[in-house]
């Protein structure tokens, strides 16, 4: 909406300050245990969220609400520090943190008018905000907000008519996010399905398997060591020496899966750890700084913000880094398409990605790992276990968490157990996650188009509301003007006399009294 939009000639623009009282919160020492624990709700910023807020996760007690301000009920909190233009209306007595500016209108004033109007006050906010590094309205500043005053009863004929509206299309929103939650439940529970074997068991009752999973994965060790011995021996020729006797012996045995309270498979699928199914898996580190200008930057550097839930890279947010660096210092982790990405360090842990074929090489930091799949393992088949139930509990249960940050070891990716299918079966596999991932995705557009539209459709009903178009004119209700002189000439009589809310040392029954 507009600073000044077009109002109807019985209405009135006003400075919020004109019309309320403007107290910005403070937090009572936590170094003081006794301000903490008793029955006044603290709201802070996650507390708001357009709707009437009655409990708090942090209560003051009546020693810590001394030094507090106490607030009425209705009042109408904003935030008005960090995200902008949050909004809630108290139901009882409260109090809050300095990031939040309470709006205690006036008695001729709707509070519930005056809340839905604050919910539509979001870009005027940021408009206004302090040029630095978090946004900030100070408590001056938001009293000069525009506000647009009804006549009263006109108030009490908005307020009605947009709680009928609103509350219509808030439980259509209602219904769409729980059908967005049942559908991230149902993909956790395909992903589940897929890599316990029961997704393909009527495939598999089909399609006898030519090569069990214990044959597969006997190849694939076979392979690997084959690899190896080439290489030693490559090495001892390129030296120009004998290998020494027993060499073989010192063949590094990929770790073992650790099969313990682990489900039963399907026939023909055996378990292997990440490190037998994986040429490699590593993490990469973050580069030196590349003051110069001149160096053209061309390789893509992944990091945890370009991971997802959804097995597909995020590249909203991209950063590159020189051929130089890429080769040299970080040579350690380039990444190819087809590599399997799962970040390390969270939270939250159970971002995984494939890398897409849209760089022909890619880098990462060191809170991401790479797990190469070897010949006879699908990629997406690594990623759809890794982004699996099965996978994340076993990863979670094995993470250390330190000050917030919670990690997983490179021992402890290479250690976890895939349950492994014959490699028929995993395309079978993958074709019908394929087709039920791409139902879950399109239903999900549809949600999120229809979310969308309720969005528009409820600043569409606030815009009208707010511009006297949602319900008619009386042109027997007294006009704005009048109405604001009254609260003028009361606040101009009550000025000597009258303690002004919200003062520290107001107690919880002063508060009451008042109100």
């Amino acid at each position: 909406m507009s600073k000044f939009h077009l109002i109807p000639n019985s209405w009135n623009w006003v400075n919020l300050g004109n019309i309320s009282e403007v107290i910005t919160g403070n937090t009572p020492p936590t170094s003081d245990v006794k301000n903490y624990g008793g029955g006044i709700p603290f709201f802070k910023p996650p507390q708001l969220n357009d709707t009437p807020v009655s409990h708090a996760p942090e209560t003051l007690s009546e020693y810590g609400i001394k030094k507090a301000r106490i607030l009425p009920p209705k009042s109408v909190l904003v935030s008005c520090i960090g995200i902008l233009g949050k909004t809630a209306i108290t139901t009882n007595l409260s109090a809050t943190n300095q990031q939040i500016n309470a709006v205690v209108f006036d008695k001729f004033i709707n509070p519930e008018y005056g809340f839905y109007f604050l919910q539509t006050l979001g870009s005027w906010l940021k408009a206004n905000s302090s040029a630095t590094t978090v946004a900030i309205i100070n408590k001056s500043k938001f009293e000069t907000a525009p506000f647009p005053l009804p006549p009263f009863y006109e108030q009490t004929r908005i307020v009605a008519k947009l709680e009928e509206l609103l509350s219509d299309l808030d439980a259509g929103v209602a219904e769409l996010k729980a059908a967005q939650k049942k559908l991230a439940q149902y993909r956790q529970s395909l992903l589940k399905a897929a890599v316990s074997g029961t997704l393909t068991a009527d495939w598999r009752s089909q399609h006898p398997a030519t090569e069990t999973g214990a044959q597969l994965l006997e190849r694939i060790l076979q392979q690997r060591r084959a690899r190896w011995e080439a290489k030693q021996l490559a090495k001892f020729q390129e030296q120009g020496k004998t290998p020494p006797k027993d060499w073989e012996k010192k063949y590094p045995e990929p770790v073992q899966p650790d099969t313990a309270g682990l489900p039963a498979l399907p026939p023909g699928w055996v378990w292997a750890s990440g490190e037998q199914l994986c040429e490699f898996i590593t993490k990469g580190t973050t580069p030196p700084k590349e003051s110069a200008s001149s160096v053209q930057k061309t390789i893509p550097f992944l990091r945890v913000t370009n991971l997802t839930d959804r097995g597909e890279l995020d590249l909203a947010d991209k950063v590159f880094i020189s051929a130089e660096i890429h080769r040299g210092f970080l040579a350690r982790s380039v990444v190819y398409p087809n590599d399997v990405l799962m970040n390390i360090v969270g939270p939250p842990l159970g971002q995984v990605a494939v890398v897409p074929s849209k760089f022909s090489e890619w880098n990462i930091n060191q809170a991401i790992a790479i797990f190469r799949a070897v010949d006879g393992v699908f990629p997406w088949f690594i990623c759809h276990y890794l982004l699996s139930p099965l996978a994340q509990q076993w990863l979670k249960a094995r993470s250390k968490t330190t000050a917030g940050q919670t990690n997983l070891t490179l021992e402890v990716c290479r250690s976890l157990p895939f349950p492994l299918p014959p490699q028929n079966e995993q395309e079978a596999l993958l074709l019908h996650i394929d087709m039920a991932l791409s139902s879950i995705v399109n239903q999900q557009k549809s949600i999120a188009l229809a979310l969308q539209q309720s969005t528009a459709q409820r600043q569409n009903i606030l815009r009208a509301a707010f511009s006297g178009q949602l319900v008619p004119q009386d042109p027997n209700d007294e006009p704005a003007s009048v109405l604001l002189e009254r609260i003028r000439a009361e606040r101009a009589a009550q000025t000597a006399v009258k303690k002004p809310r919200g003062r520290k040392a107001q107690t919880a029954k002063e508060a009451c009294d008042e109100n």
